[in-house]
């Protein structure tokens, strides 16, 4: 049905692209891009050992849009899927404009100088997409992307009116390394280590980093975890878009062991996003830290456990008060067997390739700028169960949480 170009080829990127791969009727032709061919090269063999199907690959630099737009008009694809770095998010979506191509993300955009991720730039956009007749989907990983449509799946069809919502990520993987992150060094430190807000009483409230915490059992036998309060994007968007929420929070569970590397870390300055000096030459410390750290697209032969991630929202119906779990269980093995990849990777990349296929058959196809909340949720929820993130819904669970 389309001819589809992904721009990145790391952890997620390689999951986009055999996802896509597994649909030829949806996705009829594929270009993966990236700054490095070899990367996409790769996959492409993987690709072809695994389905018998073969993908063209490009090389880009994301960071320049001329290169971009030289690349859209050269491929002609009917959309981008952008899994590149969220500071590349304005380029790609200006080289789109600029070509007239679809867009697609899973992260929103954050200066490459700021530790702060918000979507003020991206909805900036709104008119010029509008205009130009195209549309852009922001968010369209798990979180954002599953948890928004969770908690839109849910509103629509357990509740009259959502009052507070909690999303809460754990992984309860191990990859047997003493300090390593599951996807993009760079971005899961900033985020880690940035201020937290939570959204109450019509504003947000700012704390320090991973100063609240509490334990959360998980459910289908995941186990229970120290889960730690933080800032998260889909809580900007969720917040704007369901006004009735009194209070939005996010939680993610750490190990002692991550905990305790990052804390020294940051101590000695290795998490610092300003450039520094050092024998002739300026390096960004976060920078030269991910280099030093096993790369997230190398993890999955070796993590074991799974990931639960969901969305506790309660709320009233028929004038009633009521709380609905809705949280989907992956197994790190599982996905390493499907696509060579650990969970992360894979409950990002497929909600990716969902957005991506409801856009190219219409239900999705409006122009303009969206998050994923502003669209029905029910093709994606149903397509959720049939590509590999299957979820269930507990009424009244009993949680106790902060």
């Amino acid at each position: 049905m389309a001819k589809v170009l992904i721009i990145g080829a790391g952890g997620v990127g390689q999951v986009v692209a055999q996802k896509c791969a597994q649909l030829p009727d949806i996705f009829t032709e594929i270009t993966l891009a990236s700054r490095t061919e070899s990367k996409c090269k790769a996959i492409a063999k993987q690709i072809q050992e695994n389905y018998q199907r073969t993908i063209e690959t490009a090389q880009v630099d994301a960071d320049k849009v001329p290169e971009l737009v030289a690349l859209l008009e050269k491929v002609k694809p009917f959309m981008v899927i952008n899994v590149a770095l969220p500071y590349q998010d304005l380029t790609i979506m200006d080289a789109c404009l600029e070509a007239g191509v679809h867009y697609l993300d899973t992260a929103n955009y954050e200066p490459l100088d700021t530790a702060k991720f918000e979507y003020k730039w991206q909805w900036e956009y709104q008119e010029r997409f509008e205009k130009a007749g195209l549309m852009a989907l922001l968010g369209s990983g798990f979180d954002p992307g599953a948890t928004n449509m969770f908690t839109a799946y849910i509103a629509k069809h357990y509740f009259d009116e959502i009052h507070y919502l909690d999303i809460i990520d754990v992984n309860g993987g191990d990859h047997g390394y003493p300090f390593a992150t599951n996807f993009n060094p760079e971005i899961n430190i900033r985020e880690v280590t940035a201020e937290c807000r939570h959204w109450e009483d019509g504003e947000f409230v700012a704390t320090p980093a991973m100063s609240t915490q509490q334990s959360f059992t998980c459910p289908d036998g995941v186990g229970t975890y120290n889960i730690f309060r933080m800032y998260h994007e889909e809580l900007e968007s969720l917040t704007k878009h369901y006004p009735s929420i009194k209070r939005a929070q996010f939680w993610m569970s750490f190990g002692d062991s991550y905990l305790k590397h990052l804390e020294v870390l940051g101590n000695v300055g290795m998490t610092g996003i300003e450039p520094i000096e050092f024998q002739g030459q300026e390096i960004v410390p976060i920078q030269f830290l991910k280099a030093l750290l096993p790369d997230p697209s190398t993890l999955g032969p070796r993590t074991k456990g799974k990931t639960c991630i969901g969305c506790v929202v309660r709320g009233l119906k028929d004038g009633k008060e009521k709380t609905v779990y809705l949280y989907n269980v992956k197994d790190h093995q599982d996905c390493y067997q499907e696509v060579q990849s650990q969970a992360i990777s894979y409950t990002t990349g497929v909600p990716a390739m969902i957005g991506a296929k409801i856009m190219i058959e219409g239900h999705w196809m409006k122009p303009g700028v969206w998050n994923m909340e502003q669209l029905d949720p029910d093709a994606f929820m149903s397509d959720m169960n049939a590509y590999g993130l299957s979820w269930k819904v507990i009424e009244n669970p009993g949680f106790d949480l902060i």
